[in-house]
């Protein structure tokens, strides 16, 4: 509608022009068209991308039902049910926090690659539109979002367990030391609410970084890992090789850079802001129109191969370095089979504890779960297209690995008296010395007693006498 003339505001008058769409109209007409075709690219860009943010995925990524109903339990919820003579005794929850803002280092270089763009390529819009509204001080911390993430899955777990999330039932809850685990572990709690009498601020959380963040208190990861860049010799010489090249090359034409002025960190952040704002705001970000879905999965693979040699299955001292938190798993739910046989309450029904990708990755690894059988190299990434290790599909935010022990009855012998069951991000796992989603308990210690007998962490962690930092002692 056109304002009346004539002073002041009036009625229906236009509304100022968004800044995108401002620098559209300042543009000659065959950029702008350019750019008006960008923006209609960018929801398929969304939906082309949004399998391969690796760490930083969207848990809807591997749960694709809670995008219409975030309490939904889905079609896998059946199958998770035990057998018919079976209770559940106790819980054990490790959760990846929810999701978060990124770290100061990943916003500076944001900005500084976006303040590049708008010197060398102004006519780029929407790209050069772009506001950069990240912020340094949201350094990693929980988004909005990720209060959610660990709300609606507290609720789904109490509606999946009902007994084990009844009033008056102990809820023990755990927490590595930062930010986002903190605020993660407090929604979880409100997310049970209080008419299960676990809502409250009477449920405290422990702090406890020996278990949450074993990786920073074992000193052979990381002298050896963690601060060694020889460690990661197959990531750089994938971030220098042709599928990396081709990206970089890709992505430099679109920002007007000359190719020498990026490299592949670079890149990588451009393509996580991508995710960022998909999983942070639920929108789709002009910086994803930079990428196809080919350099997606390059990208991918970049995020996967440090997941593996930093986390994975690189090195052994990565998996070794979790088995304190193992054998913490073990102890309780023996504790549980006992008071169970002494006819007592179990003490700790439910124990959930919250901490990184960094916590479970290497705890699945030690469990010898997505294991592939060549490993992933800066020279295989085409033989690797079918791999099991994709790190978005394993810990992607609000990721959960949870044991849940039953007791039953009516069964042929002792032995099948007390079972357990595993569930990744809410789907159940199928044990490797069975191939069936539910086992018995003896049974699955009897598979892992090598780890619970003899992985002792401060062994295990303890650099050799020789101050040798070569991938070799790995």
């Amino acid at each position: 509608r056109r304002a009346r003339r004539g002073g002041g505001a009036a009625r229906g008058a236009l509304r100022p022009p968004l800044p995108a769409e401002a620098a559209v109209a300042a543009m000659a007409p065959a950029a702008a068209l350019r750019v008006v075709f960008l923006l209609l690219l960018l929801p398929a860009a969304r939906a082309r991308l949004s399998a391969y943010f690796g760490t930083k995925s969207r848990y809807e990524e591997v749960n694709p039902h809670l995008e219409q109903d975030p309490l939904s339990l889905g079609a896998a919820a059946g199958g998770a049910r035990p057998p018919a003579a079976c209770a559940p005794l106790q819980l054990r929850a490790v959760l990846r926090h929810g999701t978060r803002y990124p770290t100061a280092g990943q916003v500076r270089r944001l900005r500084q690659l976006h303040a590049r763009l708008r010197a060398a390529c102004p006519g780029a819009a929407p790209l050069a539109a772009w506001h950069p509204w990240y912020e340094e001080s949201l350094d990693g911390r929980l988004a909005p979002q990720g209060r959610r993430d660990m709300e609606h899955l507290a609720r789904r777990l109490a509606a999946r367990f009902p007994a084990l999330f009844a009033a008056r039932r102990r809820l023990q809850l755990g927490s590595s030391s930062k930010h986002r685990c903190l605020q993660s572990a407090a929604a979880f709690r409100r997310g049970l609410g209080p008419s299960l009498g676990l809502g409250g601020d009477e449920v405290e959380v422990e702090v406890n970084d020996s278990l949450m963040r074993f990786f920073d208190h074992c000193a052979k990861f990381v002298a050896l890992v963690e601060e060694n860049d020889a460690a990661m010799c197959q990531v750089n010489a994938f971030k220098e090789g042709p599928e990396m090249r081709k990206v970089l090359e890709k992505v430099a034409s679109a920002l007007c850079l000359p190719v020498e002025e990026l490299n592949a960190d670079l890149v990588q952040v451009a393509f996580l802001t991508c995710s960022y704002e998909l999983a942070i705001k639920n929108v789709t970000s002009p910086w994803c129109s930079l990428f196809s879905e080919e350099d997606a999965k390059v990208l991918e693979y970049l995020n996967d191969l440090k997941q593996y040699w930093k986390r994975g299955y690189g090195y052994d001292i990565n998996s070794r370095s979790s088995c304190i938190l193992f054998q913490d798993i073990f102890e309780h739910l023996d504790k549980a089979v006992e008071e169970s046989k002494s006819s007592k309450p179990v003490s700790s029904p439910l124990i959930v504890q919250v901490g990184h990708a960094e916590t479970l990755q290497p705890l699945l690894a030690l469990m010898g779960f997505f294991k592939d059988d060549e490993p992933l190299k800066a020279d295989n990434y085409i033989r690797q297209t079918h791999r099991k290790f994709r790190s978005g599909q394993i810990v992607p935010y609000a990721a959960n690995l949870v044991f849940v022990l039953y007791h039953c009855d009516q069964v042929k012998n002792s032995e099948e008296e007390y079972q357990v069951q595993i569930l990744l991000n809410e789907n159940l796992m199928s044990f490797h010395h069975s191939n069936e989603t539910i086992s018995t308990y003896t049974g699955l210690k009897d598979y892992y007693r090598d780890i619970l007998e003899n992985c002792h962490f401060k062994e295990e962690c303890e650099l050799p006498k020789v101050n040798v930092t070569a991938v070799d002692e790995l």
